[in-house]
C-alpha cells in the first residue's frame, strides 16, 4: 500500500503542477444569452446535417402513460430529453439539451463539432444515456446522439488498417448500439463471444471508453481490452481510424480514458472470442441467527471464494446484508449445473453442519444454459420469462429485453454510489480476518456487495496482459472484486415530484460509513471510472492512477481547447 500511495501523489503532482487542468472558459452562452447562436445559425447546421437537428423536448410526465413508460429503459433510450438515471443527490438533474443532431453518419458528427466549437457552445455527446455521473446532458447544450448508427458487421477474419496482424474475429458496431444488439449478433447470430456489458441496454460505445466489465470479465477480460480499431471525430472535426499502428496514443486513451473525453466515436471494433458451451448462475441466500454466526459465514465464503472461485468460471456477486443474509448472485461459464452444485457443496456443507445457526441454504438454485442462448430473447420467452422483462409496447422488437433485475435502475435518482477495488492480498489466509471484519462492519450500515468480474485476479494470463495495455487503472489486474455500495429511489425527472432530501441525505450518511469502513482493509483502493462515486476524492489517481499523465498528454494533443468537458474527465480542474 505504501507503493500505492507514492503512485497517487506523484498523479496529484503532475496534475497540479507542469501537467495541470487545461485553461479551459466554462461559461457557455446559454438559449437567449449573448452568443447564442441566430436562428439562421441553426438552420445551417440543419441543413449540413441533412435536417437531423431538432429541439430537445421532455416528454409530458404529467401524462399517465408516459409515466407508466419511464420505467422501460427502451424507451428512455430513445427520448434525447430523458436520462437512465434520473439525477444524483447535490449533484444534478436530468435536464435536456437544447439541440440535438441525430447522428447517422461521422460528416454529421463533424458538422455538429464545427458547429460548437465556432460558437463556444456545451457539447454533450450520448450514446445509451446510462453514465451514472451525468455525462449524458447538460442544460442549453448542443448532443450529438449517436443512436442512429447501430450498423453491427461479424468479421470471420478481419485486420486492423495498418498494422499487419494476423486476421482475427472481429465484430465492428456502431457507436449508437446497445450491448443487447452486440450480443445477439455475435452470440446468437454468429456462435461467437465479444465482451461487453452485463445490462443489456447499456451503450457500447460509453461503457468501453469507461473500461467496461460484463459478467464474464473474468475470463474475457475488460471491453476495453478486446478494442481493436475505432473511428473517432476529434475537436478538430477530422474523422480518424485510430488502432495500435494509427494515432496509437488516441487508441489508447479510448480504452479507459472516460467517455465524451477524447472526441465522438462512431465506430467501434472489437474483437470476438470462442464461446464456451454454457453460460450459468447459482442463486442462494444464507441467513444467519446471531452476528457471531454471521462473522462466521463471512469468514467461510471468502476462504471458499478463494479456494473454489477465484478463477475464470465465476463472475458476478455476493452481497452481505445489514440482517444478517449473505445474497450470492454469481454466474459462470464452461461448467455444467452439476459442477457448479458440486463447486458450492463445501459451502453449504458448512451452513448444514451449523443448523441452529443458518437456514437458506437449502434453496441454493445453479442452473446453465446454452452459452448460445444467453441473449436469445425467443429461448427466455420460451423457458424462463420471470427473469426478463420484454419491452411491452406495441411493435416493439420482439428481441427486446432487459434482466429483471435492472428494472429497479431506470430512471433511479442516485443518493450515492460509491466503489473500491480490493486487492487479491486480501484472500490470504493471513488477511483474511481484515477482510472479513471490514465487510462485517459495512453491513452494520448498509449492504456492500463484491463484484468479482469486475477486478481481475484470477484471470487468465491473456486477459490480464491485455487489461494491462490499457488506460483503466492498474490496481484492476490485481484485484480480486470491486465493492459497491450504493443507494437511490424512485425517478425524479423535471415534472415530477422532489425526492425526499431528508430520507437521501440519511441514507448517504450510511453509504459513506459503510465505505469508511471497507477502506479500512484496502486505504486509498482505486474506483472504477463507470461506477463511482460522483464527489471522488482523488479522482485523477482513483480511476487511472499512474496512467494519467499520459491521458492527459492525449487530451492536450487531440482536444487542446477543451471542447469536450466531462465531470471529472480527463484535463479537468
Amino acid at each position: 500500500m505504501r507503493r500505492r500511495n507514492v503512485l497517487a501523489g506523484g498523479v496529484g503532482l503532475a496534475v497540479t503542477g507542469a501537467l495541470g487542468p487545461l485553461a479551459v472558459a466554462r461559461e457557455w452562452p446559454a438559449p437567449g444569452q449573448p452568443g447564442w447562436p441566430s436562428d439562421a445559425d441553426w438552420d445551417g447546421l440543419k441543413s449540413a446535417v441533412g435536417g437531423r437537428l431538432q429541439p430537445v423536448v421532455i416528454p409530458d410526465l404529467k401524462d399517465p402513460t408516459v409515466r407508466k413508460l419511464i420505467g422501460n429503459p427502451f424507451y428512455i433510450g430513445e427520448q434525447p430529453g430523458l436520462t437512465q438515471s434520473s439525477g444524483w443527490l447535490d449533484a444534478w438533474r436530468s435536464s435536456p439539451s437544447a439541440y440535438v443532431v441525430a447522428a447517422e453518419s461521422p460528416a454529421d458528427v463533424a458538422a455538429a463539432i464545427r458547429f460548437a466549437r465556432a460558437h463556444g457552445l456545451r457539447l454533450v455527446v450520448r450514446g445509451g444515456a446510462h453514465s451514472y455521473l451525468g455525462y449524458s446532458n447538460a442544460p442549453g447544450s448542443l448532443m450529438i446522439w449517436t443512436k442512429p448508427m447501430r450498423q453491427i458487421t461479424v468479421h470471420e477474419a478481419f485486420t486492423p488498417a495498418g498494422v499487419g496482424a494476423q486476421p482475427a474475429p472481429a465484430v465492428s458496431v456502431g457507436a449508437g448500439a446497445i450491448w443487447l444488439e452486440a450480443y445477439q449478433a455475435v452470440t446468437t447470430g454468429a456462435g461467437r463471444y465479444v465482451q461487453g456489458g452485463g445490462c443489456t441496454t447499456v451503450g457500447v460505445a460509453g461503457l468501453l471508453q469507461g473500461g467496461g466489465f460484463g459478467s464474464y470479465s473474468k475470463r474475457y477480460g475488460t471491453a476495453a481490452s478486446s478494442l481493436i480499431e475505432a473511428e473517432i471525430v476529434t475537436a478538430d472535426g477530422k474523422v480518424r481510424v485510430v488502432n495500435a499502428a494509427q494515432d496509437p496514443e488516441l487508441f489508447w486513451a479510448l480504452k479507459g480514458g472516460g467517455g465524451g473525453t477524447f472526441g465522438v466515436i462512431t465506430r467501434l471494433t472489437l474483437a470476438t472470442h470462442e464461446l464456451p458451451a454454457t453460460f450459468g448462475a447459482v442463486r442462494l441466500r444464507i441467513h444467519a441467527g446471531s452476528d457471531e454466526a454471521y462473522r462466521r459465514l463471512l469468514a467461510r465464503f471468502i476462504d471458499f471464494y478463494a479456494t473454489s472461485l477465484l478463477n475464470p468460471h465465476w463472475g458476478e456477486q455476493a452481497r452481505a446484508q445489514g440482517d444478517n443474509t449473505l445474497v450470492v448472485e454469481m454466474v459462470f461459464q464452461g461448467l455444467t449445473s452439476d459442477e457448479a452444485r458440486a463447486t458450492f457443496k463445501p459451502l453449504i456443507d458448512f451452513a448444514n453442519a451449523n443448523p441452529g445457526d443458518y437456514h437458506g441454504q437449502e434453496s441454493m438454485l445453479a442452473l446453465a444454459l446454452p452459452a448460445r442462448s444467453f441473449w436469445d430473447a425467443d429461448f427466455w420467452r420460451k423457458y424462463a420469462p420471470f427473469a426478463v422483462t420484454f419491452d411491452p409496447r406495441p411493435g416493439a422488437p420482439p428481441s427486446h429485453f432487459w434482466w429483471a433485475g435492472n428494472s429497479e435502475e431506470v430512471g433511479v435518482f442516485w443518493h450515492a454510489y460509491k466503489s473500491a477495488w480490493l486487492p487479491s492480498s486480501l484472500l490470504e489466509p493471513q488477511n483474511q480476518s481484515r477482510l472479513v471484519d471490514a465487510w462485517f462492519q459495512a453491513s452494520r450500515h448498509w449492504s456492500a456487495s463484491f463484484h468479482f468480474n469486475k477486478g481481475l485476479a484470477g484471470a487468465p494470463p491473456e486477459a490480464i496482459a491485455s487489461a494491462r495495455d490499457t488506460a483503466t487503472n492498474p490496481e484492476v489486474v490485481d484485484a480480486f472484486a470491486l465493492v459497491i455500495i450504493a443507494g437511490a429511489s424512485g425517478p425524479a425527472y423535471q415534472g415530477m415530484p422532489s425526492p425526499d432530501l431528508a430520507g437521501a441525505n440519511a441514507e448517504r450518511a450510511r453509504i459513506d460509513a459503510a465505505m469508511g469502513a471497507m477502506l479500512a482493509a484496502a486505504p486509498n483502493a482505486g474506483a472504477y471510472l463507470n461506477e463511482c462515486d460522483y464527489f471522488q476524492s482523488d479522482w485523477r489517481g482513483a480511476f487511472w492512477g499512474p496512467h494519467y499523465p499520459r491521458l492527459l498528454a492525449a487530451k492536450r494533443r487531440y482536444d487542446p481547447d477543451g471542447l469536450f468537458s466531462v465531470h471529472h474527465g480527463v484535463g479537468e480542474a
